[in-house]
């Protein structure tokens, strides 16, 4: 199986060492009682927040080298909908020179199989030339030490 495919497979949650659970609102679901697909988007963007901010330190209005989003890609496998408490969880698919490579999965409540899989990806870049740039050595030092 390609790599590419490889992250579409539907996972469990053993597969992701980072996660975070999140309530569900009733105006997220969509006229069928399903998530809307941009809940899903917007819980992989908060669950790669969270561990970049809290986890790896990064100060988006201060740092001289900080991550931008490139990328964002969502597979759908089952359902997900209110009032479930969704489980956003995360694995490194690969730390590059200046980009982080985030494969990311939504569980439902009680559920060990991802209900949507994807990827996300980070670049970092330089405030001044607004260019990719290395990724600090603390940060990267940190995702080796989280996802080694």
């Amino acid at each position: 199986m390609a790599e590419a495919d490889v992250e579409h497979v539907p996972g469990t949650r053993a597969a992701y060492p980072y996660s975070v659970d999140f309530a569900t609102r009733w105006g997220d679901n969509d006229m069928l009682g399903h998530l809307n697909n941009v809940v899903y988007h917007r819980v992989f963007e908060d669950v790669v927040t969270r561990l970049t901010k809290f986890d790896l330190g990064v100060d988006w209005v201060n740092d001289a080298v900080y991550p931008v989003a490139i990328e964002s890609q969502c597979r759908f496998h089952h359902e997900l909908s209110w009032p479930e408490t969704v489980t956003a969880a995360l694995r490194i698919g690969r730390i590059g020179r200046s980009s982080v490579l985030y494969h990311v999965a939504l569980f439902g409540e009680g559920k060990e199989t991802a209900a949507a899989s994807g990827r996300f990806v980070h670049v970092y870049i330089d405030r001044a030339g607004k260019r990719p740039t290395d990724i600090p050595p603390a940060i990267r030092a940190k995702l080796e030490t989280l996802f080694g």
